[in-house]
């Protein structure tokens, strides 16, 4: 049986699988790596967790899962409204919300447009 993956493995898959289309990039936010599209940050690894921006419905099933919370960079109260920081306990759904976190990445671009 295979080791389980460790966060930072599991990542690294994630940013394989959505740098394939080229509009995706693995890049730095906070000091932490992060998937960017259209020079904006949608996920990112956090220590052990990952980090979603994402809104809606999303928004809100990510914030309900066990352990998730608003991402807060500082750990000062100052937690970003649409980021959700989602647990390694959550790991298995982390590449569901990073697509999420992409689609909406990819709205607001065409929105801005």
């Amino acid at each position: 049986m295979p080791a389980s993956k460790t966060p930072v493995e599991r990542f690294e898959a994630i940013a394989n699988t959505l740098t394939a289309n080229r509009i995706v990039a693995v890049g730095k936010i906070f000091g932490m790596p992060s998937l960017i599209a259209h020079r904006k940050a949608f996920a990112g690894l956090y220590d052990t967790a990952m980090v979603f921006k994402l809104s809606g419905k999303e928004h809100a099933r990510a914030l309900a899962l066990s352990g998730a919370r608003l991402f807060d960079p500082s750990r000062r109260g100052r937690p970003m409204k649409s980021w959700v920081e989602v647990p390694a306990a959550h790991a298995e759904r982390w590449t569901a919300l990073a697509k999420q976190a992409y689609n909406l990445a990819e709205s607001e671009h065409r929105r801005a447009r």
